[in-house]
């Protein structure tokens, strides 16, 4: 009950003050390419429920038929803006508005596509979608310059299923088996640290 009524307050509080910042955001996407300034995906929920993501547009529209879901290092696709977003992590200030919606929380395991979902051992599936998926985690903290670590593997994707996602799965598990809300605000706090050291 704490943590869904902090997510709130704190996911509310956020959108007001950030209106403006999301605003001026909003109209340099809409200058720098074509296409709408929102990018959504249907990513799994908790207990396996399908539900859309929403981001800031980083890439280029047609980014789906051009290359695989993951992004590896300076991936062509990602527009000028985009490059600015995704370095700070801007682009998923829109995910306050899905923590509202209570499909997500403020931290959690990251929720992935289903093809990945797929890919989860039975045991580490059950457990992490367990609880609301998060904007923010030890795995999303740990694995920051995931893309840049991509893109030096001979295949990046066979890469991404075999090393990077079961240790994020590790550190997912981890969260959930230990989570409280005192954690919870360790990992708001490091989030904040490093976004604002990467800007």
């Amino acid at each position: 009950m704490a943590k869904r009524l902090f997510d709130l307050l704190a996911a509310g509080l956020g959108l007001l003050l950030l209106s403006p910042l999301l605003l001026a955001l909003a109209l340099w996407i809409k200058l720098d390419s074509r296409g709408p300034v929102l990018f959504t995906q249907e990513r799994v929920g908790r207990f396996g429920k399908l539900f859309l993501i929403h981001k800031l547009r980083t890439m280029a529209t047609d980014a789906p038929a051009r290359g695989p879901q993951i992004t590896v290092g300076a991936d062509p696709r990602i527009t000028g803006a985009g490059r600015f977003l995704r370095r700070t992590k801007l682009d998923e200030l829109p995910q306050l508005w899905d923590v509202l919606r209570g499909e997500m929380s403020l931290v959690g395991p990251r929720p992935e596509v289903p093809r990945y979902v797929a890919l989860y051992p039975e045991e580490m599936r059950s457990l992490l979608l367990s609880v609301r998926p998060g904007i923010t985690d030890l795995a999303s903290l740990e694995y920051r310059d995931e893309a840049r670590l991509l893109a030096t593997a001979a295949d990046p994707e066979r890469c991404y299923v075999e090393e990077v996602m079961p240790a994020k799965l590790r550190l997912s598990a981890r969260y959930v088996k230990t989570r409280s809300f005192a954690g919870d605000l360790a990992v708001v706090w490091r989030t904040v640290l490093t976004v604002a050291a990467r800007r």
